[in-house]
């Protein structure tokens, strides 16, 4: 797939009020700080559709993008760390968790994981509550460019070990860098798969 028109639609925090779903949509979402913003960028080969900060918790609504007319990317706030109140914090969740259980046209959630680090429990969490209630997600790794290849099969083995304790089996992934776009093509062209399946029901 190739992105030609990437255009801003709307920003709110009720997903009643998101845009028509009469196109397939698709999820970013991730710990603050694991590089989503650069990798929506990267993805649509666009410098500033998503705006990068080198403040964690920037993204603090439901950002809707429309891609070639065809579907929406979706830029969720990252869950975790952010610099905004304990008040706030649980109106992110409370938001986040009613876009993702109740969007209808919401195909799957790109579940943004730091290559660098081992599992973290928030993200673990977070992935057991997706599994919970049958919301479809796939694992995207960021930052691969950023450690060697020890320690990033040491990584990838610590979470198929932890996810396997609770998972039958995986859930699909990619390995990304928003610096060279490894990555970026494998994600394009499931997006252009899981639409035509969409389209053909």
């Amino acid at each position: 797939m190739k992105i030609k028109d990437a255009k801003f639609v709307m920003s709110n925090s009720d997903y009643t009020k998101c845009p028509e779903p009469n196109m397939p949509e698709y999820a970013f979402i991730g710990r603050s700080n694991v590089g989503k913003s650069s990798l929506i960028n990267a993805l649509t080969n666009r410098k500033n559709l998503a705006k990068t900060s080198g403040k964690p918790g920037k993204t603090q609504l439901i950002n809707h993008f429309k891609i070639n007319n065809d579907w929406y990317l979706v830029d969720l706030p990252g869950y975790g760390y952010a610099a905004v109140s304990k008040t706030m914090r649980a109106e992110f969740q409370a938001f986040l968790r009613d876009y993702l259980a109740k969007r209808e046209n919401l195909i799957c959630t790109f579940v943004l994981l730091d290559s660098r680090l081992e599992p973290q429990k928030v993200d673990v969490e977070f992935m057991q509550w997706m599994g919970e209630y049958h919301i479809p997600f796939v694992m995207v790794f960021t930052k691969t460019d950023k450690l060697n290849k020890t320690k990033f099969i040491h990584n990838m083995k610590k979470y198929e070990d932890i996810m396997l304790e609770t998972w039958e089996e995986l859930p699909p992934r990619f390995y990304t860098s928003s610096v060279d776009k490894t990555g970026t093509e494998e994600i394009l062209e499931f997006v252009e798969q899981t639409n035509e399946a969409y389209h053909q029901k």
